[in-house]
């Protein structure tokens, strides 16, 4: 069973590579190119460095490096101002780069429109499922950055009785629903 779990995996990842292989040369970006732009356009000034985005990626600098400065040369990027150290100016989009990105978001949404269709008790078994694979993948170093709810240094697991919320988050002092955790969290601390 586990091994057709893991084979079903890869089919969806191939899915998904070539749906956001497909929408990033619509766009005349390489994959890469476009995982960038989608994520500067919602990450922290402090992972929008280089060095942090070749970590979240699992890629060398020179790769991300190399990636950014064809999103330069094409007008999507640039450093953010206020600091005279390039090598810590957070990138940010431009506003060419801001409606690429826009539409580059959209790569997700047969996914999502797939997952629509099952009803809303699976969706919830299957994030928790999902979380605790990358938190395992995470734990054996196959995983780099994961910053979910289930790995932070705030989160309780079971705490209340009540099966809708029975997650709590510390950080927010609220209860959380298994619908509600978090996949990529800004506030997140890695549990010791």
């Amino acid at each position: 069973m586990d091994g057709k779990l893991a084979g079903a995996l890869e089919r969806v990842g191939q899915a998904l590579r070539v749906v956001l292989g497909e929408r990033a040369r619509a766009e005349g970006l390489t994959p890469t190119q476009a995982q960038l732009l989608i994520r500067l356009a919602s990450a922290p000034p402090p992972r929008r460095l280089v060095g942090a985005l070749a970590t979240e990626f699992d890629l060398t600098q020179p790769t991300v490096s190399d990636a950014v400065g064809a999103l330069r040369r094409k007008g999507l990027v640039r450093s953010q101002v206020g600091t005279s150290d390039r090598r810590s100016r957070p990138l940010e989009l431009t506003p060419s780069g801001s409606r690429t990105a826009r539409t580059l978001e959209r790569w997700k949404d047969p996914l999502v429109a797939s997952l629509a269709e099952a009803p809303a008790e699976r969706r919830e078994e299957t994030l928790v499922l999902l979380l605790d694979l990358i938190a395992g993948l995470q734990d054996a170093g196959v995983v780099t950055v994961a910053r979910m709810c289930t790995t932070c240094r705030y989160f309780r697991p079971d705490l209340h009785s009540d099966q809708a919320a029975p997650h709590h988050c510390a950080l927010l002092d609220a209860p959380l629903r298994r619908s509600e955790l978090r996949v990529d969290c800004a506030e997140h601390e890695l549990a010791a």
